[in-house]
């Protein structure tokens, strides 16, 4: 039977850290729209901290790094986190967990969570959408991504290492309520195929940015 509560999944992605990183790290290399869409949060968060939440080995940290961003990634693993460090030296990476985030309130310019919520079930994303608005400062902006469907994936095994969680996949028209009734402002939600197998899991894909609105 799978288990996803928090420490479950800690210790899932703590088995998979090294393996994670060795599949995916490079992925925003073959993701063109990906880059895009991180290119123009990048122009619109560099006057402010910004979170990479649940992070992973800290690629996407790095590409906000790159393009100016003081950026810090946050993942509930810790081996995940050794991972992001050793790949991303002089990058922050702290641990979190997204239903009760050690951060001040309105201390983020920008939120960048790719897949962030993936593990977690959907009676608990108002939890995690309320959080993150709490701690985005006013007009601070949320690029969200996650997988669309409707349904639940239970996992066994990944990359060869025993795993015991469910995978979500949600409808953007289920999300976007959810994040407006946290206090965020839809701007625009984009929906795409999948890049082909050699890439990633073949599911269709959702970025959505919200902001908060100003004072």
């Amino acid at each position: 039977m799978t288990d996803n509560t928090p420490q479950s999944v800690r210790d899932n992605y703590d088995r998979l850290a090294a393996q994670y990183a060795a599949h995916l790290f490079r992925e925003l290399d073959q993701k063109p729209l990906d880059r895009a869409l991180l290119n123009l949060f990048a122009e619109q968060t560099t006057h402010g901290s910004v979170c990479d939440m649940g992070c992973g080995p800290g690629h996407v940290a790095r590409y906000l790094h790159d393009r100016g961003c003081s950026v810090f990634g946050l993942d509930i693993s810790p081996a995940m986190l050794a991972e992001a460090r050793r790949l991303n030296p002089g990058i922050p990476f702290r641990e979190g967990n997204l239903l009760a985030l050690d951060l001040a309130a309105n201390s983020l310019a920008g939120i960048t969570a790719f897949y962030a919520i993936v593990n977690i079930p959907a009676a608990a994303l108002p939890q995690v959408f309320r959080e993150l608005a709490r701690v985005l400062a006013p007009n601070g902006l949320l690029l969200l991504a996650f997988h669309i469907g409707d349904g639940t994936i239970p996992v066994t095994e990944l990359w060869g290492q025993p795993v015991s969680m469910d995978f979500f996949l949600f409808e953007p028209s289920a999300i976007r309520p959810l994040l407006e009734s946290a206090g965020l402002h839809i701007e625009q939600s984009i929906e795409r195929d999948p890049y082909p197998p050699g890439v990633e899991h073949q599911t269709r894909r959702a970025y959505i940015f919200a902001r908060k609105p100003s004072l």
